[in-house]
């Protein structure tokens, strides 16, 4: 694997190839001297640093260059042009990462690296997104000449990713449920949660299945090298039903689908305001009371003339607007309500005329800014529209979220998104007494801190806290040792408090490293000293899946089919529900299958797999590094 990059992804991008997906990763990055951005992630780039102790040791060994070509190492350059390219092994290297923070270095290099190797995968970091469809597939477009075989194959694949959209669905699911182990399969969010062993006679909820049963102790030092093989009382990855059950004292990682079922923030369709915010809460008390006004006359002209309720409400309309005959002949009673009657319309006309104009003012703002409706609680405040915060904003309002945005700038990147999701939006510096309040934070239910400032970032959450105590906070903060200093300090002032501190980098680069690993990664979640990953695959050419039963494919310890991809949620000509089938975004998965169901050529199904078992399945050289594989 080759890295090249400029900031803090590229360490930790390699620092993921190797300790998650243990890799051999080349690492190209600016001399010290030239690095743009802020100060480099500080984990991750000491991380990256051993790669380079590791391939001195291995030329000293060797006692030849050629030793360092199958070593870890880290190369300086300025620019990734075609010389450094070739001498960080791009010919003979099995995928590029392009993580450039200019858009243009990172095109220019592809372009090259493609040239030099048709069949390597290339993942690039682009902002613009509309300019990476198509450079994805003028990429995959030129290895499929130059290679011959067909796009769909998989030889020199290109993925083009922004770790705005990949940071996106951690920084909403840690909002909304408090943990990072979070994986996307087709616009569904799933977490890998931990529960606590059952209680005696309790039966424990799988969800949608259990991923792996806990150590029998906390202290167990088994599996603390991070290898697949451990010791008997280590962590126990994909259990089958007879382990589950009979583990006791144990607790288990079950996964879960990331919803929310708190009540929805009310917001019109397609631009179009709800009907109760077509008018003022005063108009329509005043309508109210008029209406209340003309039903009393109607029933005072009943009760005087004995006619019929319909022909006295009738009557009654005539007078109210002045154009009915005058009572001249009739009795008194009949002649006092037919003024009370004339006095109503005239004040019926001014409200009705009020009513109209609010109307339409309504609908000329319905593109404008809200604010947060009276009586708004259980919501989250979501500090800044920038790359980051549109991108979290979007996820946000697809799992119908309610959110209040506050941004100090009224031209800022996701103003148009807010204004098109009608998301109300409070404009201030959030550093000033008076916004947070604004945005109701004292009945938030969590607080998304994503500003481009880490000081204003920290400033909000201390400040929220000080409102309230219990809030649960997310903030951004660029480097990791800083953030994780912030962490363990919030933690240990409000320990009954939910307290995340996340880096865009930390959580990008998960998802940059599977796509290095090939487009049927999805992900990667940790559980203990261990790694559980989740793949996409095509059932065609695997003869441990094609023709069994999802029953008989499973293999404890190794790799468990968790869904199946389907056309239009029908499954065996049976349409079919649960978790996903046809969720957001139109997702087409369906989950918690039948294990009987036997799996054709045709389909495509998400499994969970240790990185043993899906480099079994997949037919994939696994390098040896010590005692892990």
């Amino acid at each position: 694997m080759v890295v090249c990059g400029d900031d803090g992804l590229a360490h930790r991008l390699a620092a993921e190839l190797r300790g998650v997906y243990r890799e051999q990763v080349t690492l190209v990055v600016p001399p010290s001297g030239r690095r743009v951005r802020q100060p480099v992630v500080g984990r991750a780039r000491a991380a990256s640093a051993a790669l380079l102790d590791m391939v001195n040791a291995a030329v000293n060994r060797a006692g030849n260059g050629d030793a360092a070509a199958d070593a870890d190492r880290e190369l300086e350059a300025t620019e990734p042009t075609e010389d450094v390219l070739a001498d960080a092994g791009v010919e003979r290297a099995t995928a590029l990462a392009l993580v450039y923070d200019d858009d243009e270095t990172n095109i220019r290099a592809a372009l090259t690296a493609r040239r030099l190797n048709p069949r390597l995968r290339l993942v690039l970091r682009l902002y613009n997104r509309r300019l990476g469809q198509h450079i994805e597939e003028l990429l995959d477009q030129s290895a499929a000449l130059a290679t011959g075989d067909g796009p769909g194959s998989g030889s020199g694949s290109t993925t083009v990713l922004s770790d705005a959209d990949t940071a996106a669905p951690a920084l909403a699911a840690t909002a909304l449920v408090g943990t990072s182990k979070i994986v996307e399969t087709d616009g569904i969010l799933l977490r890998a949660v931990e529960r606590q062993p059952p209680r005696p006679g309790e039966v424990a909820d799988p969800g949608l299945c259990t991923l792996a049963l806990l150590s029998a102790t906390s202290n167990d030092p088994a599996g603390a090298d991070g290898s697949e093989g451990s010791g008997e009382h280590g962590p126990q990855l994909l259990p089958d039903a007879a382990a589950v059950e009979a583990a006791t004292g144990r607790g288990t990682v079950a996964l879960e689908q990331v919803s929310y079922s708190g009540p929805p923030l009310a917001a019109g369709r397609a631009g179009v305001p709800a009907f109760g915010e077509l008018f003022s809460r005063r108009l329509r008390w005043s309508l109210a009371g008029l209406a209340a006004c003309v039903v009393a006359l109607a029933v005072a002209l009943m009760v005087v003339t004995g006619d019929h309720p319909v022909h006295a409400t009738y009557v009654t309309l005539l007078d109210l607007f002045a154009i009915n005959e005058p009572a001249h002949n009739d009795d008194r009673g009949r002649q006092i309500l037919q003024l009370l009657s004339g006095f109503v319309g005239l004040l019926l006309l001014p409200v009705l005329l009020a009513a109209v104009l609010e109307a339409l003012g309504t609908f000329r703002t319905a593109s404008s800014l809200r604010k947060p409706p009276r009586g708004l609680g259980g919501h989250v405040v979501l500090l800044g529209l920038g790359k980051i915060g549109t991108r979290v904003l979007t996820r946000l309002r697809e799992m119908d979220i309610p959110v209040v945005c506050v941004e100090a700038d009224p031209e800022a990147r996701g103003m148009a998104t807010a204004r098109r999701l009608r998301v109300p939006v409070v404009l201030g510096d959030v550093t000033q007494e008076g916004v947070l309040e604004a945005a109701k934070i004292h009945r938030a239910h969590s607080l998304l801190a994503l500003t481009s400032v880490d000081t204003t970032n920290l400033e909000a959450v201390l400040y929220a806290r000080s409102v309230r105590s219990r809030l649960r906070v997310v903030l951004r903060l660029y480097d990791d040792d800083f953030a994780t200093a912030v962490y363990r300090t919030l933690r240990a002032a409000h320990p009954r408090a939910l307290t995340r501190s996340r880096s865009v980098t930390h959580l990008a680069a998960p998802s940059f490293a599977g796509a290095m690993m090939g487009r049927q990664i999805l992900g990667a979640i940790p559980v203990e000293r261990r790694v559980l990953l989740f793949a996409a695959v095509r059932v065609a050419g695997h003869p441990q899946l094609e023709g069994k039963t999802v029953g008989e494919a499973f293999r404890p310890g190794a790799w468990r089919v968790l869904a199946l991809e389907v056309s239009d949620g029908v499954l065996d000509g049976e349409r079919v529900g649960g978790a996903g089938s046809e969720g957001a975004r139109g997702s087409r998965l369906v989950w918690e299958l039948p294990d009987t169901y036997v799996l054709r050529s045709s389909d495509r199904v998400v499994l969970a797999a240790t990185r043993r078992g899906l480099a079994e399945l997949l037919g994939r050289r696994v390098v040896r590094r010590g005692a892990d594989l």
